[in-house]
């Protein structure tokens, strides 16, 4: 049976019109593969840590063992990169515009993501919003501490002796409007002294001129302050928390030596740009929690009296709505805001 010349040419458009279809949905399902296939293939590269604070801090101390093992968990190194200034603002914004591809990453603390939205007036980033949460890592303690050439010994004495001289002595934090400067503001409000703020960027600093006497007192995260404690190139007066620090059973905490309600402490956590795959989150989120189940990296980290925590990253989420709940009215009692 002979077929038409416009049949014969009807079909042969047809299966034309198919093959161009199905290359099409070929080509479509590649695409759609290849961001898939990279994301199960992460990490391919090294992956850089920002730690928006100055190298020798607390945070900073944490960070690097973290990131250590972490990198070995991973297969690829972590190069930590500290961006200090703004209290914490400068790095962790820069971490919020970046690609979210999971090769930048931020070292987030309570000041980041808790008292820099109830500080500044003007905000280079969204708390809640411009982050993909990773894991919560650990809790640390902050410790009161003085020069040893300074006199007091004991809270009881430093209170005594910043009263009998108001306003003739200061203090240095981290930072204007960080968790460490909040901890002296408090201090100030519970023990009724009047004393002086100083802040730099970042506790490394401090410790250099609190260490060298050029300012008596100090409120500091009690990692980084550890080590000139023991060796005696600080004293100790209390640390703030609830609590002892198993690190230091013989020091009192603020509320033992006299301090009615004292309490602070500080927080670290893996935060991606928003936006981040979620498969990406997963792994960077399991690398976390290994690491800081690590029997090493916990006793490294001990060292530093700081605890480790963990948490999936829903649950980071839910402990940052929480901290900014908490904070905001601190913050707006103390008086304290930053333009």
């Amino acid at each position: 049976m002979s077929h038409s010349p416009q049949l014969e040419a009807n079909a042969v458009l047809q299966k034309s019109s198919t093959l161009r279809s199905f290359a099409a949905a070929l080509l479509g399902l590649g695409l759609a593969a290849a961001p898939a296939a990279a994301q199960s293939d992460f990490p391919t590269r090294q992956i850089t840590l920002v730690i928006p604070f100055a190298a020798g801090g607390s945070t900073d101390l944490v960070g690097r063992v973290i990131a250590n093992k972490m990198g070995e968990e991973l297969g690829q190194q972590i190069v930590v990169e500290n961006r200090g200034g703004a209290g914490g603002n400068l790095g962790a914004a820069a971490v919020a515009k970046a690609d979210p591809d999971g090769y930048t990453i931020l070292m987030g603390t309570v000041a980041t993501h808790a008292l820099n939205p109830a500080l500044y007036k003007s905000m280079p980033y969204n708390a809640e919003t411009s982050f993909a949460p990773i894991s919560l890592l650990v809790s640390v303690p902050n410790v009161l501490t003085v020069n040893p050439q300074f006199g007091p010994k004991t809270i009881a004495e430093l209170i005594e002796k910043l009263k009998k001289e108001p306003g003739e002595y200061s203090y240095a934090s981290s930072g204007n409007g960080s968790p460490l400067h909040l901890s002296g503001e408090l201090f100030k409000s519970l023990a009724g002294v009047d004393i002086v703020h100083i802040p730099y960027k970042g506790s490394g600093p401090a410790l250099i001129d609190v260490v060298g006497g050029q300012v008596p007192i100090q409120f500091d995260n009690l990692p980084s302050s550890t080590e000139y404690i023991k060796t005696g190139k600080l004293i100790g007066l209390a640390v703030t928390t609830k609590e002892r620090s198993p690190q230091f059973p013989d020091m009192p905490t603020m509320e033992e030596a006299g301090v009615k309600g004292y309490e602070t402490y500080s927080w670290n956590a893996l935060f991606a740009p928003a936006g981040t795959p979620k498969e990406v989150v997963a792994k960077l989120n399991e690398a976390a929690n290994k690491a800081i189940a690590d029997p090493k990296v916990k006793e490294q980290l001990a060292v530093f009296s700081a605890t480790t925590v963990g948490s999936t990253p829903e649950e980071l989420g839910e402990h940052v709505k929480a901290e900014l709940a908490k904070w905001a009215p601190i913050v707006k009692a103390s008086g304290a805001q930053i333009d």
